[in-house]
């Protein structure tokens, strides 16, 4: 590991080297940024393999029977749903872990519970052991999906926080995809273990990574946190400023120090939150789980002739690509156009799948050519949803919050979208009962639209500007920012409180 490390350490400073520090306000060598980064979200890959599994999954052990013993749909549905609730019961201790033993190791103790659970999957023979591994899985993955973020909008500086945070979602697609792909080529058992391996590969990766400065600073390690701001930022950056910032801020965060109530008695505590459920609860209810869910019936409904296995990994591509793209997009086009464009396009195409079942339900042959229809909306819904709200509510929740509220919020917010999740999952076969299918695309269809406003209303703009000009704002204080952009949903705040 000696000689790992000196060889990085040697790559570092010859990359180093190529880079001139840059005046205008943010010198320093961004890859090493990107590599944290990527390196972080390493634990979204895993998170990812989970989320994907169910899918190449179900006819095997549902149909085939593939393990040995029966599992009834229901089973399954409770196989599939225990994830989100193991990721909900995980928000709140990850929050307590990074505080205690900081981010990098509050991450790496999360291979344990994912190993458990894999192992727990592969070696399963009934039901419960494949509930409770599942339910490991999602006490790892959940964890992932809020030290990730927070690790991240740490470690980089403004101009590219954007970008560093959509890796995130990134890496959970590819790992979606990886699942989908590999699931067609081989059997559950196989899978499963090769679904294993990744979080020790992460494991090894993420070792190497530095600690959050932020961290350091919290526990008064000054020098360890110049060595992590060198590390990150390249050895001729001049770490200073940012210490003398970041200390500044902790020793604000410390006057500050509040508690869980009073949290919630700061207007712009109360601001993120409703921004932050917001965002949430429309993520999850734009129907991305039906789409999902429903996507093999779909392909199969429009005679494309394609396999299931092949649909599946259309959407998977589609997923990716729109992701990457929203990586490049995000911190130059904004975060609040990219969600507005996202919702409104998703409301769209469940309006052209409920226009589409409808009309199948009223008299099939009137659809018979139409099978292009829906195949369309789907890749139109699934590339919205992930150019937009797919990665960017995890985003926000890292840059809203001030970090002396950050450990209780944070949390809230993750073990709300991973509960909307659940129900979202666990209930939707009884809408679809209830309302028909049309009828629960048509719902989709009004939430997205509702979302679009709530959006264009309330959500702020967070591009191009630091986390404490962030906080700044929502406390309703006028921020200059470096690009002329207005901010609509924040401008009323002059004006006495109407809404």
């Amino acid at each position: 590991s000696e000689m790992v490390k000196s060889f990085l350490k040697r790559t570092r400073e010859t990359m180093s080297s190529f880079v001139v520090n840059n005046v205008a306000g943010e010198s320093g060598r961004k890859l090493p940024q990107y590599i944290a980064g990527l390196a972080a979200s390493g634990g979204a890959l895993a998170a990812g393999t989970f989320l994907g599994w169910t899918s190449p999954a179900e006819i095997p052990l549902v149909q085939k029977q593939e393990y040995g013993f029966p599992i009834s749909t229901e089973d399954f549905s409770w196989i599939g749903s225990m994830a989100n609730l193991g990721a909900a019961l995980m928000c709140f201790p990850i929050g307590i872990l990074m505080k205690m033993i900081g981010r990098k190791w509050a991450m790496l103790t999360m291979v344990l519970p994912l190993l458990l659970g894999w192992l727990l999957i592969i070696f399963a023979n009934n039901v419960a052991m494949l509930m409770v591994g599942r339910f490991f899985l999602g006490i790892g993955g959940g964890a992932f999906c809020i030290a990730a973020p927070t690790y991240t909008a740490e470690i980089a500086q403004s101009s590219i926080r954007g970008t560093l945070g959509t890796f995130f979602q990134l890496l959970v697609t590819i790992g979606i995809l990886f699942v989908y792909g590999v699931g067609a080529a081989v059997n559950v058992q196989v899978l499963s273990i090769i679904c294993g391996v990744i979080p020790l590969v992460f494991g090894l990766i993420f070792f190497f990574m530095p600690e959050s400065p932020h961290y350091f600073i919290e526990k008064n390690r000054e020098d360890d946190a110049s060595k992590s701001l060198k590390w990150l930022r390249g050895n001729r950056y001049d770490e200073r400023a940012e210490i003398e910032e970041l200390k500044a801020e902790d020793a604000k965060i410390r006057e500050d120090k509040i508690t869980f109530v009073q949290g919630f008695k700061q207007r712009a505590t109360i601001r993120a939150l409703i921004i932050s459920l917001g965002l949430m609860f429309f993520q999850q209810l734009s129907g991305i789980n039906a789409v999902i869910f429903y996507t093999t019936t779909i392909f199969d409904d429009a005679n494309t002739g394609l396999e299931a296995t092949a649909a599946t990994i259309i959407v998977g591509v589609i997923q990716v690509v729109a992701t990457l793209l929203a990586t490049f997009i995000v911190d130059k086009a904004g975060r609040r156009i990219l969600l507005m464009i996202s919702d409104f396009f998703m409301a769209v195409s469940t309006i052209l799948l409920a226009v589409y079942f409808q009309l199948k339900e009223d008299d099939a042959s009137q659809v018979a050519n139409l099978g292009w229809l829906p195949v369309l909306a789907v890749c139109l819904f699934i590339a919205m949803f992930s150019i937009g709200f797919g990665p960017i509510p995890w985003l926000m929740v890292g840059e809203l919050f001030a970090n002396n509220v950050k450990a209780y919020v944070s949390p809230l917010a993750g073990v709300f979208n991973w509960l909307l999740a659940f129900l979202v999952t666990k209930v939707f076969t009884n809408l679809r009962d209830a309302l028909g299918i049309a009828g629960v695309f048509w719902l989709f269809s009004g939430l997205s639209l509702l979302g679009t406003v709530f959006v264009f209303f309330i959500v702020p703009e967070t591009k191009g500007i630091t986390l404490a000009e962030i906080q700044r704002m929502l406390s309703g204080e006028k921020v200059r920012r470096s690009s002329g952009h207005s901010n609509p949903a924040m401008e009323d705040d002059e004006k006495p409180e109407t809404r």
